[in-house]
């Protein structure tokens, strides 16, 4: 049996991983055996950047968590090397970071993921990756906003044009 310090120890990792996962809107689940050093330390910077928390966890530690919050079928990928990646402010960019660099490092296999506390299996992780970011999104919602806008403006000007030769 563990000691009471080893006890401590892995119950306040399993609380923090239980308040990271409550709080995050989506996260993803990958294998990372097979990359290098810097082939870890290039994706940890691409995730850092994109406001994405990512760590290699235990699947016993990792489970209890899951577990706590509702992710149970997260149960059946938990097993081999685990790393977690997610994102309290943005719902594509861990599976966004993650697929692309997994189709430059075919040694980093995704898992299965999790949205708004459902679990999502690698493939649905893929169709999130393909969606704009919310920059992205809001740029074209902001672009289709303006065009009638313009159009109206232009219309307005041609008549008012139009008045002033009238005269």
């Amino acid at each position: 049996m563990p000691s009471e310090k080893v006890l401590e120890s892995k119950k306040a990792v399993v609380a923090a991983l239980i308040e990271r996962l409550k709080d995050a809107q989506a996260g993803v689940i990958a294998d990372y055996r097979g990359l290098t050093v810097a082939q870890d330390t290039e994706l940890r910077a691409k995730l850092r950047e994109a406001g994405v928390e990512y760590t290699i966890v235990k699947n016993t530690l990792t489970r209890f968590a899951a577990n706590e919050v509702g992710l149970d079928a997260l149960d059946p990928v938990l097993h081999g090397p685990t790393a977690l990646a997610t994102s309290s402010t943005d719902v594509v960019a861990p599976a966004k970071v993650l697929v692309e660099f997994a189709k430059a490092n075919e040694q980093l296999e995704i898992k299965a993921g999790f949205v708004d506390g459902k679990v999502i299996d690698a493939n649905e992780v893929k169709v999130y990756a393909s969606i704009p970011n919310k920059e992205v999104l809001i740029s074209k919602m902001m672009g289709s906003l303006q065009a009638p806008i313009g159009s109206l403006v232009r219309t307005l000007d041609a008549i008012a044009k139009q008045m002033e030769s009238a005269e």
